[in-house]
């Protein structure tokens, strides 16, 4: 996994403590968050710094608060952080901008983290001391009793988990780049997420050492030259739940491996069914190279709550999806692939303008956009939508074929052939997955994947016009093995006229674990021999396929290190750790019409 440093701490591309910096455009891009550039000043402003908070069960939070320099009460925000509240207001300027605007600032580090006491459980405690947080600062002399959040990341998981607890005083809230449930957060498809490994190395394991005056690396740059020298070793081990070297310093890291994606233990992170407890209003907000629980939150919480708020005329809430990676609202590349100057936005003013008008009142027309506004890679442009998923969408199967069972390369067709040979068969060795070659989230060109004995590629012959393809993307294929379980891996690449092949979303959605087709709490492992339909519904993009472009399927059984690896003996790689090869077998005939269905979005005649 890409690991960068930012915001006071090394992270990686999905969980990364962002507070993003302004990116000024031209007007007519995103009008709303646009203006001349301002010079820089120092707002006057005090800050009180450690100011403690005392939980509901008697453990001391502590937070920096940050005010205007006049007297009065003033609408308040909340930010909570376990990557250190020190460094959020040191590097980030959405907290001067918001006193210069007349509010009130809390940033609190979370239990158990740098100033706050208590044990750090991650996410676990969140929505209680968020409850707490917020109705202490409702309570101070300088709120008004409006209060508001934001954060990106696991600042804004904190935002969701307080919410559901339904805080009387939450007004309105910014959740950007954050999950709507615990299945396709800590797993995927029921494939446990490897990036929470090196999540843990960099943000969490050192400062819990120096806390505890545990062996071990205790700071950023011990932890970076101990990755550098063992990651391999850290990141292949098996059985995943005798790794050693976080048994003291993240004992939850284990206590998640001992619950499988459906067991009921996980409930206390579920968003999905709480929608009726949020009274705020709430901005959503991603990309699509986001990490994949961001694009999937951002719709699903979004359209949660359009159904717990029918009949409201204003049902608040929003959903804004752009063409970044994990906090990289304010570039216009993600990975090798350009957006041009549309693509950037103003962060800070996109969280303040909520805010006014829900904490403050300002009739600045938030209440009358339409609420869903989304990037279109290809067409490089913004474009406001009534709905998710967008209704003009007609759905159109691309069918499997190809020549023969041999064949690594073969077409996507709006019908079967019948000269399409009945199956393709490629190999999976989980002892040597197929690895992801690039170290950071984004588009990148996975052309030299097709060919490969462990890969099956299906593309469509170079398309007359140019085809949008914008909402929740299916796959239905059919497969048997020669294993008890395997992974089924199914991307969607855009092709270019010279071979250039780009992903369109981040590792994540397009993955199924066999033995968790129908989620359930054990596995459901194979006969081998025995054919299966396998169903992903969960991927989503806007892109534009121009004219002489290709559409790709590419199917695998891995794609490491995001995700753990699957043994394919029917044994979890967290208890065991042999492996076994197989074969497994893609069907294309008549009586398992394997395809993958788009979303394609009429277009004007061209």
């Amino acid at each position: 996994m890409a690991l960068r440093f930012c915001c006071g701490g090394f992270t990686n591309l999905r969980r990364t403590n962002l507070v993003a910096t302004i990116a000024l455009l031209p007007a007519a891009a995103l009008p709303f968050l646009f203006g001349p550039p301002q010079a820089k000043t120092s707002p006057p402003f005090s800050v009180s710094r450690d100011v403690a908070l005392a939980m509901r069960d008697g453990v001391v939070l502590r937070a920096d608060i940050v005010l205007p320099d006049t007297s009065g009460r003033f609408p308040t925000l909340v930010y909570r952080t376990p990557y250190g509240k020190q460094f959020a207001l040191k590097e980030g300027g959405t907290f001067e901008k918001a006193v210069a605007r007349g509010y009130a600032v809390v940033i609190q580090d979370v239990r158990g983290r740098y100033a706050s006491d208590g044990d750090f459980s991650p996410y676990q405690n969140e929505g209680r001391d968020g409850f707490d947080t917020i109705e202490w600062a409702a309570r101070q002399s300088w709120s008004d009793g409006n209060i508001g959040t934001f954060g990106l990341s696991y600042p804004g998981a904190v935002q969701w988990l307080a919410a559901v607890e339904n805080p009387p005083h939450l007004k309105a809230m910014v959740p950007a780049m954050t999950f709507s449930t615990p299945r396709n957060f800590f797993y995927s498809g029921g494939v446990f997420d490897g990036s929470w490994l090196d999540w843990i190395w960099f943000n969490i394991a050192p400062d819990t050492r120096h806390r505890k005056n545990l062996p071990g690396p205790q700071t950023r740059k011990e932890a970076a030259s101990a990755w550098k020298q063992g990651h391999q070793r850290l990141q292949n081990f098996l059985p995943l739940r005798d790794l050693p070297d976080l048994k003291q310093a993240a004992p939850f890291y284990y206590q998640w491996l001992s619950h499988p994606p459906a067991d009921s233990w996980w409930d206390w992170a579920e968003l999905r069914n709480k929608y009726d407890r949020v009274h705020a209003a709430v901005l959503n907000f991603s990309g699509w190279y986001d990490e994949a629980y961001g694009p999937d939150g951002a719709t699903t919480n979004f359209n949660g709550l359009l159904a717990a708020r029918r009949g409201e005329n204003d049902r608040r809430t929003h959903t804004m999806i752009g063409p970044w990676t994990h906090g990289g609202q304010e570039q216009s590349k993600s990975g090798e692939r350009d957006f041009g100057p549309a693509a950037p936005i103003d962060y800070d003013e996109l969280i303040l303008r909520w805010m006014d008008h829900y904490l403050r009142n300002i009739d600045n027309g938030v209440d009358r956009e339409k609420p869903v506004r989304l990037f279109v890679m290809g067409d490089n442009a913004w474009r406001d939508e009534d709905s998710w998923p967008l209704t003009r969408a007609k759905e159109t199967s691309y069918y499997l074929n190809t020549s023969g069972a041999a064949s690594r390369i073969g077409t996507l067709r709006s019908s079967l052939l019948a000269t399409s040979a009945r199956t393709s068969e490629f190999v999976s060795d989980p002892s040597h997955p197929l690895t992801d070659p690039y170290t950071e989230y984004g588009a990148h060109d996975y052309r030299a994947f097709a060919g490969l004995d462990n890969v099956l590629v299906f593309d469509t012959t170079p398309l007359a016009v140019d085809t949008e393809v914008t909402g929740s993307i299916r796959a239905e294929v059919f497969v048997s093995a020669d294993v008890r379980d395997f992974d089924l891996w199914i991307r969607l690449l855009d092709v270019a006229p010279d071979g250039l092949a780009f992903n369109l979303m981040s590792p994540g959605l397009d993955v199924l674990r066999a033995s968790y087709r129908n989620a359930s709490l054990k596995p459901e492992l194979l006969t081998p021999g025995q054919v299966y339909r396998l169903k992903l519904d969960r991927m989503l993009t806007s892109n534009v396929f121009s004219a002489g472009h290709r559409i790709r399927v590419q199917i695998s059984a891995a794609f490491s290190p995001h995700f753990s690896r699957n043994l394919q003996t029917g044994a979890s790689e967290i208890t065991s750790s042999e492996t076994q090869v197989g074969h497994i077998r893609i069907y294309h005939d008549a009586e398992h019409p394997s395809r993958i269905v788009l979303p394609i979005i009429p277009r004007a005649k061209q």
